[in-house]
């Protein structure tokens, strides 16, 4: 295929895509689409994983999402097994949480920190990169400062933390400030955004002001359509009009920027040549 987008962030093996999901890859295919399918529990992960197995232009990434911690113990021996398919090429989602939680307690804190931090000792020891989702409450931007923190501890020279790449891995489906965008980068994260930024403009301040070369473009299909699919179930096709926002909020060539965030993805999770 001539690949020319990555969709950073999907979730086709979810159950919004059991009746058309064979047409929907084929149709990715075609449009140059490649897709990072990511678990957020183990079954998930398990079905991204069968996902990429069986096409060329799809990858994965295993992983237990901080709002799934309450439906299942973190096992990292199965996830490990997991790893060992050559299409998985990232650790996660995993992160932080502080929104959906109806009673966010410290207890509730604690226990999303001790999975985090689990995971990154799984990317450490595999030489993947991590795929994190972090929510703050609110307002403010509490999830991204503890996530920081833990993330300058990992990096500083934890014995098992000290195969953590250089390119940690990307924060994906970013709602934080610049200030939290400059930190993040500066511990080796790419930061990815979806196609809210095609109908909110909250964004467009961050998108400036990072360098081309720490952005990333999803989807996090099925959620979060685009403005001219708004209310629909999303799919990521739609990396296309998301690359282009960026493109438009920043100001610069179309081309440019589509190359440049492909050849970001590409090396960030070493994928291999797609022609």
């Amino acid at each position: 295929m001539n690949a020319r987008y990555v969709d950073v962030h999907c979730h086709v093996q979810f159950e919004q895509y059991a009746k058309d999901d064979a047409e929907l890859i084929a149709r990715m295919r075609e449009a140059g689409v490649v897709g990072i399918v990511v678990g957020v529990d183990y079954e998930s992960s398990a079905r991204a994983v069968v996902l990429a197995e069986k096409h060329d232009h799809l990858f994965a990434s295993i992983g237990l999402h901080p709002n799934r911690e309450s439906n299942e113990w973190y096992e990292p021996e199965k996830y490990r097994a997991l790893a060992k398919s050559p299409k998985v090429v990232a650790i996660g989602e995993c992160g932080l949480d502080y929104f959906r939680p109806e009673q966010l307690t410290e207890e509730t804190k604690r226990k999303q920190k001790n999975i985090l931090n689990d995971q990154i000792e799984l990317a450490a020891e595999l030489h993947k990169p991590l795929i994190i989702h972090a929510r703050p409450t609110k307002g403010t931007q509490d999830a991204y400062h503890d996530l920081i923190e833990i993330l300058k501890e990992a990096k500083a020279g934890h014995p098992r933390l000290r195969g953590l790449p250089a390119q940690a891995g990307d924060v994906h489906f970013f709602v934080g400030g610049t200030q939290e965008a400059q930190a993040l980068i500066a511990l080796g994260f790419t930061l990815s955004f979806t196609a809210v930024i095609t109908f909110a403009r909250d964004y467009d301040v961050v998108i400036r002001a990072l360098p081309l070369a720490s952005i990333l473009a999803e989807t996090d299909a099925p959620y979060v359509a685009p403005a001219s699919r708004r209310g629909k179930r999303n799919d990521p096709l739609a990396v296309i009009e998301v690359v282009d926002k960026i493109a438009e909020i920043r100001g610069e060539d179309r081309m440019v920027v589509q190359k440049a965030l492909f050849l970001n993805a590409k090396n960030l999770f070493a994928l291999p040549t797609l022609s």
